[in-house]
């Protein structure tokens, strides 16, 4: 049996399935708390036709839970993870990043949990004049600025 990364479980299990389907996707770099892990099912390719013949979503609360759905049901996508960022960064154009302190909800491919989660002083530390030259090893937990 191959080895399942380990992901965070989502903050709130008793909330899995409120939540709205459309989202935004990706983006942001940085991430608060995961809210629930979707697998993404299409009728058109096998699934079973729950919402008359439209695409819909399981939700999970676990990763694993997810993936071991994802991998049974036929015409199903590999798990995205749900998940809140409180503040995030905004890069409208190509290196020019900007910190934004506002809620929102994307979802993210998993792997992108493998990031740490924000800390107090991620975005600063991303943005500061003083950062690395791959300011994104911040964000991948590899750097971190002193202050």
């Amino acid at each position: 049996m191959s080895s399942v990364p380990r992901f965070p479980d989502a903050v709130d299990p008793s909330a899995v399935g409120t939540y709205q389907a459309t989202a935004k996707a990706g983006g942001g770099y940085v991430w608060d708390e995961v809210l629930e892990y979707r697998v993404w099912c299409h009728p058109e390719n096998g699934a079973p036709d729950e919402a008359d013949g439209n695409d819909y979503f399981m939700p999970f609360a676990t990763y694993e839970d997810a993936l071991q759905f994802a991998r049974a049901t036929p015409g199903s996508e590999e798990p995205l993870a749900l998940i809140r960022q409180r503040e995030y960064i905004s890069e409208e154009e190509p290196g020019d990043y900007r910190h934004v302190k506002d809620v929102r909800v994307a979802e993210w491919p998993v792997e992108y949990l493998l990031r740490p989660r924000r800390a107090p002083n991620t975005i600063s530390d991303f943005l500061s004049p003083n950062s690395p030259p791959n300011r994104l090893d911040i964000l991948r937990g590899l750097v971190r600025r002193d202050s």
